[in-house]
């Protein structure tokens, strides 16, 4: 008795369809915002601990941008949307 090969459902992907790529919220340094009111927002708004915000906020101030956040487009338009009604230099973009 032989069984006979399953045969594995072939799944076609158009040239045109995009990889689900993740996306990021980016802040960027200004000449108006204190550091410890970025420190502020970033554990308000996120909920992240003191020292998570304090490095980010350096990263900031040092690098000129930080990754303050990862995911779904959607979720990081809205991030961007509130980091910027905090009145913070935010965008998003997908991550490379």
């Amino acid at each position: 008795m032989s069984i006979a090969p399953v045969e594995q459902e072939s799944r076609t992907v158009s040239p045109d369809a995009e990889v689900d790529v993740p996306w990021i919220t980016l802040v960027w340094n200004d000449p108006v915002n204190l550091m410890s009111y970025v420190t502020f927002v970033f554990q308000t708004y996120f909920g992240y601990p003191k020292s998570r915000a304090e490095r980010l906020m350096m990263d900031v101030h040092t690098k000129g941008r930080a990754v303050v956040s990862t995911g779904t487009r959607e979720r990081m338009e809205t991030d961007t949307e509130a980091l910027q009604g905090y009145g913070l230099w935010a965008t998003f973009q997908k991550d490379s």
